[in-house]
């Protein structure tokens, strides 16, 4: 068997050797119709994209994704080809959560946000936006949930987006990017979106980056639609806008949901999803490393910004945002 893996997924060398007879590690970039045409299996991040000019004509039968996302997997044309492909939905909802909450105690500490007295509107309520529910109504605030095809099912407690708009301090996007159908998230945050805010909220996104129109939140910014934004997805990844990089509050290289315990997650849920795919049974063992911080004072928020402060992964992008791709390929990763 032969698997070609993205080398920048941790932990997963040493391990999926005892499972394969080829393992052949390359940048996600650089998979090709040459490279994997004879591959059984490729293990992949959202930098790969999988689709027919990848993939036809090739002996691939499973693809593996480490990521929440899968808007990288043509999952048509997997259907048609007979390829079975996998994602790792809630592996990173935990680092996520921990984003989320520096970010609101910057919002509180920095911008005076009195979190308690606010409303926090929720914008996609799946394993990530879940958590953070919880986050926010730990830490006291009005919660209001958006998500329409759960609503749609005849689930209760969501708001529509116009109640989202009128009433929100604070709105966090946790959607995954759908282009086409009946709930498109594609520019979700578009003209006519910022247009209907009427509380001048901070915009979070750690969703996808297409879930926000650039030209569209940077006139937001300019008009002051909105207070301000914390942007760690973009578009056009790598090439990002330098103008919106320069008007956020936050802006970090697409490390959200990097975590040493997310991104073990991920790999543990890929790896079983590629035994139970080929009939494999083996016990593997995927081991962390210690914690790099440490904590010294009593103050539970002082503890959270200990533990991580996105500040620092900012004024990074902010002095070599053209490093865009390396820094978040080279992330040091953190333990929630």
């Amino acid at each position: 068997m032969k698997v070609i893996i993205d080398n920048k997924i941790p932990y997963i060398k040493g391990v999926i050797e005892q499972m394969a007879d080829e393992v052949i590690y390359l940048p996600g970039q650089a998979f090709t119709p040459d490279i994997v045409r004879d591959a059984d299996a490729l293990i992949t991040r959202t930098r790969t994209r999988c689709n027919r000019e990848l993939l036809e004509g090739s002996k691939v039968r499973f693809i593996g994704t480490a990521t929440i996302g899968f808007d990288h997997i043509d999952t048509e044309y997997c259907r048609e080809a007979g390829i079975t492909w996998s994602n790792c939905p809630g592996c990173n909802a935990g680092a996520v959560e921990q984003y989320i909450h520096s970010v609101l105690l910057l919002l509180q500490k920095e911008r005076n946000v009195d979190l308690p007295h606010s409303c926090i509107g929720i914008v996609g309520v799946g394993h990530v936006g879940s958590r953070i529910q919880q986050l926010a109504e730990r830490l006291g605030m009005r919660v209001l949930l958006n998500d329409p095809p759960r609503a749609a099912q005849g689930e209760k407690g969501f708001v529509d987006l116009q109640t989202i708009a009128r009433e929100c301090d604070i709105i966090t996007l946790h959607t995954p990017l759908i282009r086409e159908g009946k709930y498109p998230t594609f520019h979700l945050a578009d003209d006519n979106f910022f247009q209907s805010l009427q509380k001048r909220p901070y915009l979070i996104n750690t969703s996808r980056g297409e879930v926000v129109e650039t030209t569209s939140i940077l006139r937001a910014l300019e008009s002051k639609q909105i207070a301000g934004a914390v942007i760690d997805v973009w578009e056009n990844e790598p090439h990002i806008s330098l103008d919106l990089l320069h008007r956020v509050f936050i802006g970090t290289p697409h490390i959200a949901g990097y975590s040493a315990d997310g991104k073990a997650n991920a790999t543990r849920m890929v790896l079983d999803a590629f035994c139970r795919f080929f009939g494999i049974q083996k016990e593997f063992c995927i081991s962390l490393p210690q914690p790099e911080y440490n904590l010294q004072d009593t103050d539970e928020d002082i503890h959270q910004l200990q533990m991580y402060n996105p500040q620092h992964d900012f004024e990074t992008l902010l002095a070599h945002p053209e490093k865009f791709e390396q820094l978040r390929g080279d992330y040091p990763l953190r333990r929630e």
